[in-house]
């Protein structure tokens, strides 16, 4: 598996013809990318890799480099041979001072998103159990048990509904454009 460092990448950028792909979520791409970077996210990379010039080297960055090192495995599984993985990601970009491009319409950031709507729930439970029944308190207990169980298996069920927001979802092609 091929890495390289963004700051390497930064220079390829300016010199070589190549394809980077950024297989994060729409919001987060909209939220800072790196300029001339595809939204290719990560669900869907199967379904959209015959947009992409096989004669090409792929670069592929999501924020730490995590799941772009699993869309590198899927696009050689796919028969991709030169795909190589931006060590660090997005967040090693930002920390070496390199410019971010961002969309000044971007939802917010889905952990973000999360704790929003987790504490909303939390009050419209207190208030609710506090205001019409007492057993609308459960809808508070039911949020900080989503949340336990959200920390110990690193799964967040709440950040997939989340995802699923029209504000979260764009059009590949409407997406490519910010």
């Amino acid at each position: 598996m091929s890495e390289c460092t963004v700051l390497t990448l930064s220079e390829k950028l300016k010199n070589e013809d190549l394809h980077l792909i950024d297989v994060r979520g729409y919001a987060e791409f909209a939220g800072g990318r790196i300029a001339g970077a595809r939204l290719f996210p990560l669900g869907e990379l199967e379904k959209r890799c015959a947009e992409l010039d096989r004669e090409k080297t792929i670069y592929v960055i999501c924020r730490t480099g995590n799941r772009s090192a699993q869309a590198q495995k899927k696009l050689n599984a796919l028969g991709f041979t030169d795909v190589i993985n931006v060590a660090g990601g997005l967040e090693a970009w930002k920390k070496a001072g390199l410019p971010v491009v961002r969309d000044e319409r971007a939802p917010w950031a889905l952990e973000r998103q999360v704790r929003f709507a987790a504490g909303l729930l939390v009050v419209a439970g207190v208030l609710l159990g506090a205001l019409v029944h007492p057993y609308f308190i459960a809808l508070s207990g039911l949020v900080g048990a989503g949340l336990v169980f959200a920390a110990v298996t690193d799964t967040c069920m709440m950040g997939m509904l989340l995802l699923k927001m029209p504000w979260n979802r764009r059009e590949p092609a409407a997406a490519d454009k910010l």
